[in-house]
């Protein structure tokens, strides 16, 4: 070690008194009280803090913590006035602090100092001046700020000087929430989850803010919240589109980063968690301390009643703490070492997440928090499945990503994890982390694959359609193996992560110059076409065309084979400004605007979203549960998936790969792999999807016997508006003009 570094250890040490805590005999000008009773030995389980009826009937709450190698923990309780009563926890049992606090009642606000070495150059970050979020917090109050007191090391601010080795000793808890005791008095004998099964569903992405913020039948008051979420405008809406499931952005209680709060901006997205087992606070209409747990139940139970499952996205893989130089907000606190990935030097951290630290997850005590997180969210908030950020991080072993890591082991296995939905963001930023087709059967995942071929397709970029035929038909080259089926591809064009719909056929060039960094933020791989402008235009023709490549996308996304994941706004023409990483609009260009709905134009773009979704589910062969086999079902040949050039023969592999922006697709609804609820073959009609993305009509010859005798047009992209009733009819073997840039959808009639 070198003599600076020495000299950084010695201050830190002598700063800390050598590992013991040498506090001043008030805070801030308030003396500590005394704590009026001693804890009870209580029990180390469950974790967190559980109110109860202890011995002899005498109410009170049960308070447990993880905290291997920590010397001694103190519960930190604070009255109404911010008063901190400080109860030392003297019961140990396999690493977990604990004791029973006669009298604590659901309501109070708590939270932990916990003591021992701070030494960072062997991985040691304790320091018991920095009052700490107990991770297991059902509820949280207050807001996070980030003056230099939260800061377990020295740290100048705003001159941003920062010395990670030595200590600071100044106290945090004016500055940091608080843990919430709350009551588990919730019955959900009442309420009846959907299980839509997974070929069935249709996922919406949606923020819990941002799409009910500017929603004019929500009262002012519920705006922005749970509750909004819940009104009977907003579900409405999900509805009357037709979507099964809602996946919620991060809704666990998370921190905004220091360099967002200098500019004035927020972490809008929330993929920055502190609290796995809390609500996001901010985002509950009540202000009473705690009742953002009641308000988030009776926003499931509202969606529940509407036939709507609710999937979270959740970040397990890094906390809000950042790396050497963040915060200490709780799990650095509590034992460094013990909850994050380090490096070989301790000091710093392994960052797999691009957001400064790694949690452990190997380590048994993490694996702990994540998974009692994951039950708790099922059985007590009612929740029907997760989509998992960066879920490559979780299911690496030691360093490399391992398909048989814990993580992946302990969901498959647990009876409660194992029958919701799970999904995959089968990557991470550590080397080889893009894992997309490689998660194990139980999983979903989101398919890029899907969503970069589909983009390219439509701005005429493919060298040939080989690809687009995988991802039409399931995607099996990813996901055929193991008894995965094609639901395991969670298909999207647009998530949050980007451009919306109708920024991908606006702009050609991210414009993120509003996130205050130089437009060096965001990917600038975007597969993006402009039709001719770049932004909004005055244009009719280039508008016109917009509109058309909008319901192309749309409708190649919801009559592809597996899951389709729309993002919430773009099914009427949402917009951001060409911003492709809007993390930090907390604002009208991260919002859902529902002023669109009152033009004409828009509002029939939701009407086409809407009618391709009861399509979708009128159809079972627009939802399979098996892969195609491409073989001749029955003597006259007639296979279950078959494709066609415009001249109306099959395809021959020299077809394949010769360049082509036109690709027939023949679904045949004879014999669906399956059966029904009776045990009856599953029958539908067939279908022949036509998708020109070529600049110039063509003429498409419709296939013969034995795959039709006549054709019936069910819809045409080529039209502004999406008519209800029949269409034309065209007998086979007629050569049909399909415009440029449309897709046309027939039914076979005989």
């Amino acid at each position: 070690m070198s003599s600076a570094a020495e000299q950084e250890t010695v201050a830190g040490k002598r700063a800390a008194g050598n590992g013991q805590d040498e506090r001043p005999a008030a805070v801030d000008g308030r003396p500590r009280r005394a704590p009026a009773v001693p804890a009870w030995p209580g029990a180390p389980t469950p974790l967190g803090a559980r109110f109860r009826v202890g011995p002899d009937g005498v109410a009170g709450t049960n308070f447990a913590l993880w905290a291997g190698g920590a010397e001694a923990v103190e519960l930190c309780l604070f009255d109404e006035r911010g008063a901190e009563t400080r109860v030392p926890l003297t019961e140990l049992t396999h690493q977990i602090w604990h004791g029973f606090v006669p009298g604590v009642l659901p309501g109070q606000r708590y939270g932990y100092r916990v003591h021992g070495r701070w030494d960072p150059w062997t991985g040691a970050r304790w320091n018991p001046a920095k009052l700490l979020l107990d991770p297991y917090a059902r509820a949280v109050d207050g807001d996070f700020r980030l003056p230099p007191q939260v800061y377990g090391h020295v740290r100048d601010w705003p001159e941003q000087h920062v010395a990670d080795t030595v200590r600071d000793d100044r106290d945090s808890a004016p500055y940091v929430p608080k843990g919430v005791v709350v009551h588990d008095d919730d019955d959900w004998a009442d309420d009846r989850r959907p299980k839509t099964p997974w070929a069935d569903s249709v996922i919406y992405e949606l923020h819990v803010r941002g799409f009910t913020k500017l929603h004019p039948g929500i009262p002012e008051e519920l705006r922005g919240t749970y509750a909004g979420l819940a009104h009977p405008a907003a579900i409405e809406h999900l509805v009357k589109l037709g979507v099964t499931a809602v996946e919620l952005m991060p809704v666990h209680q998370f921190a905004h980063e220091d360099h967002l709060l200098r500019r004035g901006l927020r972490n809008y997205w929330g993929y920055n968690s502190v609290g796995y087992f809390a609500p996001h606070a901010a985002y509950a209409a009540s202000g009473t301390r705690g009742e953002q747990v009641g308000e988030f139940k009776r926003m499931v139970r509202a969606l529940h009643a509407a036939g709507i499952e609710v999937i979270l996205d959740v970040v397990y893989n890094h906390t809000a703490e950042a790396g050497e130089y963040g915060p200490t907000l709780s799990l650095k606190g509590i034992d460094n070492r013990g909850y994050y990935r380090l490096q070989p030097d301790a000091r710093r951290y392994a960052d797999y997440t691009g957001c400064g630290n790694t949690l452990h997850v190997v380590q048994p005590h993490v694996l702990r928090l994540i998974t009692d997180s994951l039950r708790y969210w099922v059985t007590e908030m009612g929740v029907d499945g997760f989509r998992f950020d960066l879920a490559a991080a979780l299911a690496r072993s030691m360093h490399d990503v391992d398909m048989l890591s814990p993580f992946l082991a302990v969901i498959a296995q647990d009876p409660v994890l194992r029958r919701v939905k799970l999904i995959a963001e089968p990557w991470d930023v550590g080397s080889g982390g893009y894992q997309v087709g490689a998660f194990p059967p139980l999983w979903t995942e989101w398919n890029d694959r899907y969503r970069d071929t589909v983009r390219d397709f439509w701005r005429h970029a493919l060298p040939d359609v080989r690809e687009m035929g995988y991802r039409l038909s399931g995607s099996s080259d990813l996901y055929a193996w193991g008894g995965r089926r094609p639901y395991a591809s969670v298909n999207f064009v647009t998530s949050h992560d980007g451009f919306t719909l109708r920024d991908l056929v606006s702009y050609e060039r991210k414009h993120n110059e509003a996130n205050g960094e130089g437009n060096r933020d965001g990917t600038h791989d975007n597969r993006s076409w402009n039709c001719g402008a770049e932004g909004e235009t005055d244009d009719e023709g280039v508008r016109a065309l917009r509109r058309r490549q909008l319901r192309n996308l749309l409708t190649t996304l919801l009559l592809s084979t597996g899951v389709p994941m729309l993002l919430a706004g773009d099914e009427m023409g949402r917009t951001q400004g060409g911003n492709n990483n809007a993390y930090c609009q907390d604002n009208e260009l991260g919002w859902v605007d529902w002023s669109l709905l009152e033009d004409p134009r828009w509002r029939s773009l939701t009407d086409l979203v809407s009618r391709l979704i009861r399509l979708r589910h009128r159809h079972p062969v627009l939802r399979r549960r098996a892969f195609f086999s491409g073989r001749a079902q029955s003597s006259d040949g007639l296979r279950d998936l078959a494709w066609f050039t415009p001249r109306g023969t099959e395809m021959t592999e020299g077809d394949w790969f010769a360049p082509a922006a036109t690709l027939g697709m023949y679904l045949s609804g004879r014999d669906i792999p399956g059966r029904d609820e009776r045990g009856a073959p599953v029958v539908d009609d067939s279908f022949l999807a036509v998708l020109h993305a070529g600049e110039h009509p063509v003429d498409f010859v419709l296939p013969g016997p034995p795959w039709a005798e006549r054709y019936e047009v069910v819809l045409d992209t080529g039209r502004e508006e999406q008519a209800e009733a029949p269409g034309v009819e065209h007998p086979a073997g007629a050569a049909v003009t399909v415009p440029a840039r449309t897709v046309l959808l027939l039914r076979v009639a005989g």
